[in-house]
């Protein structure tokens, strides 16, 4: 099995001494991804909306460096810091997987990297 580590240009740097993706015998292994504005390095903290938006932007800039796309999305981890903002997660994920709908798992946590309400990991296929 070859592994290929997948780390885009001009995305966040990872928090932690892992790889934003890790491609694998035909699938992509995306990393949580948190609203790190990749320009400043800083968190996105002004509205949960917004940390949603910089979560998948951030999600979709690894799954693109890999070369495949939100559409080849086959499934999606998302975790909360509040299940009260499942509504609005929904609202603004449905921009992003419109199409495709991918399996998902959505769950609270206890607390997350950098105290940010939300973080998104996800695995997609790859192209052959």
């Amino acid at each position: 099995m070859t592994q290929r580590h997948i780390a885009p240009a001009g995305g966040p740097a990872p928090v932690g001494p892992y790889s934003p993706g890790v491609a694998a015998n035909g699938f992509l292994f995306v990393s949580g991804q948190i609203p790190l504005n990749p320009q400043t390095g800083e968190l996105v903290q002004d509205s949960f909306e917004h940390q949603a938006r910089q979560t998948l932007e951030n999600l979709k800039r690894v799954v693109e460096a890999a070369g495949s796309s939100l559409e080849q999305v086959v499934k999606v981890t998302i975790f909360l810091s509040d299940l009260t903002y499942f509504d609005a997660l929904n609202r603004i994920y449905a921009e992003y997987f419109s199409e495709s709908r991918p399996a998902r798992s959505t769950v609270q946590a206890a607390r997350l990297p950098k105290d940010v309400d939300v973080e998104i990991e996800a695995i997609a296929l790859l192209p052959e």
